[in-house]
This record gives C-alpha cells, sequence and structure tokens, in this order.
C-alpha cells in the first residue's frame, strides 16, 4: 500500500490558474487526485482549464472570490453535487502588496488581510462540515517565510501569514478528533514569472542586487521551483501525514535555519 496515493480523493486548490497553486494542483492529480480549483473571474478560469487539459488534467474550475462567503458555500456546494466531497483544501489564493507601512493605507491592509487570512478561513470553514461527516479531511494552508519573520514594506502580508499560520494551529486543535489534519507550506522564495524581475542579469553582467541577496541567505544557494513544493504537498494531502497537524513546513532551502555567512575578515 502506498501511504502517499490521493487515487480517488478530490483536492480543491484555491487560486490555481497559474503559479504555486498550479504547481501543486498538478502534483496531487499525477498523485491520483480529481483536481477542482477556482480564481477570480472566467478568464483565469479558462487559462487554468486549458494548461491542465494540456497536461493531460480533466480539472474542473470554477469563478469564484474567496472573500465572498455566500460565492464559496456556493462554489463547495455545486463541487460537492457535480464532483463530490472534497477530501483536500490547499489554500493558496493570496496578494501580497509591497508598500512601506507609514505609507499603506488602512484599506490596502484590509484587502490584503482580507484575501490572505480571511479568504482560507472562509473557504476551509465551508468544507470542514462535510469532512466532519466522513471523519476524515486535510487542509494545507499556503503559508510564508513572514509567518515567522518580518520584512521592510510587506507589513500587511506578515500579518496575515502569521495570522494564517496560528489559523492552521487551531483548525488542527479543534478538529484532530474528527479525523481532520490542517497543515501549512510555507515557500521560501520561488522562481516564479511574478518573481522574474528580481532575478534579471543587470547591464553589468551582475545578479540583481535582491537575487545576490536571496543566494546569500539560501544554504541551498538557490531560488526554489515550484515543482520544490509538490512532495510535501502530496505528503500533507496523503495518509502518510494521518498524524502531523498543526504543523508548518517550511520548504525554504533553509533560510530559516540560516544566520547568514561571515563577513570576510581583513
Amino acid at each position: 500500500m502506498n501511504p502517499f496515493d490521493l487515487k480517488g480523493k478530490i483536492a480543491l486548490v484555491t487560486g490555481a490558474s497559474y503559479g504555486i497553486g498550479y504547481a501543486i494542483a498538478t502534483g496531487l492529480a499525477g498523485a491520483g487526485a480529481k483536481i477542482v480549483f477556482n480564481d477570480i473571474n472566467q478568464d483565469l478560469v479558462d487559462k487554468g482549464i486549458a494548461a491542465y487539459k494540456a497536461e493531460g488534467i480533466e480539472a474542473k474550475g470554477y469563478v469564484c472570490d474567496v472573500t465572498n462567503e455566500d460565492q464559496v458555500n456556493e462554489m463547495v456546494a455545486t463541487i460537492e453535487k457535480e464532483v463530490g466531497t472534497i477530501d483536500v483544501l490547499v489554500n493558496n489564493a493570496g496578494i501580497i502588496k509591497r508598500i512601506p507601512m507609514h505609507e499603506m493605507t488602512a484599506a490596502e491592509f484590509r484587502q490584503v488581510i482580507d484575501i490572505d487570512l480571511n479568504g482560507p478561513f472562509i473557504v476551509a470553514k465551508a468544507v470542514i462540515p462535510s469532512m466532519m461527516k466522513k471523519r476524515s479531511g486535510k487542509i494545507i494552508n499556503i503559508c510564508s517565510m513572514m509567518s515567522e519573520l518580518g520584512r521592510e514594506t510587506v507589513s500587511a502580508y506578515a500579518a496575515a501569514k502569521g495570522g494564517l499560520k496560528m489559523l492552521t494551529k487551531n483548525i488542527a486543535s479543534e478538529y484532530g478528533e474528527y479525523n481532520i489534519q490542517c497543515n501549512g507550506l510555507g515557500p521560501g522564495y520561488i522562481a516564479t514569472p511574478q518573481t522574474a524581475p528580481l532575478r534579471e542579469t543587470q547591464a553589468d553582467g551582475s545578479r540583481h542586487p535582491f537575487d545576490q541577496f536571496i543566494i546569500a541567505k539560501t544554504p541551498a544557494a538557490r531560488w526554489g521551483n515550484a515543482e520544490d513544493l509538490v512532495g510535501p504537498a502530496i505528503f500533507l494531502s496523503s495518509a502518510a501525514s494521518d498524524f502531523v497537524n498543526g504543523h508548518v513546513l517550511y520548504v525554504d532551502g533553509g533560510i530559516l535555519a540560516y544566520i547568514g555567512k561571515q563577513p570576510d575578515r581583513k
């Protein structure tokens, strides 16, 4: 028996038309799961469906705003009717606004909190009752190194991801007796189209300053790839993690364990 086998499981991955969510969903599909996903508009959903189809994956996509409780409840009810009860939820949808705190408006702060923290609460709340009935379920919240660390310009994101870490622990505490495991997955710095400008070679042939900073701070001496998250996601979605609950698994190449190199002595 393969404890990582997801055959017969239905996995909902939020915001999974592209990027990290898409990579995780593709990996779960490879382990046998049936994929359902959502995104904020029909264009993104259509692009996601086309991308999955190109990989030979028959995913079903839904237009849904994760901050809208009525929309989320309707989506989950439709999935249960059209596909089946959700076995695995990956709360991936999120945004970041890189603005110095003293320049950020309260509305901008609230928007990040709403999507990155309230959204996972709303979606988890929608799927938990059915998981309780069958006494089985996996919830994975996509946390961040900013669940543990602070950095300039990301006050709202760090507040949301820190809160998401504690929401993860509380879901595990409250619903563990129903054989529901809720864990976090904390990506490090991942090479995606969104981070490509930070990795561009400069005119003089040198690395971008932020690229240099990340390489110097990462024991693995590289950026992560979205595929680096697939194995950990499969683990947290499968029977292999049935006694792992309330944990955040950081996939960061060792950044959180590393104090950094000592400056060269002269």
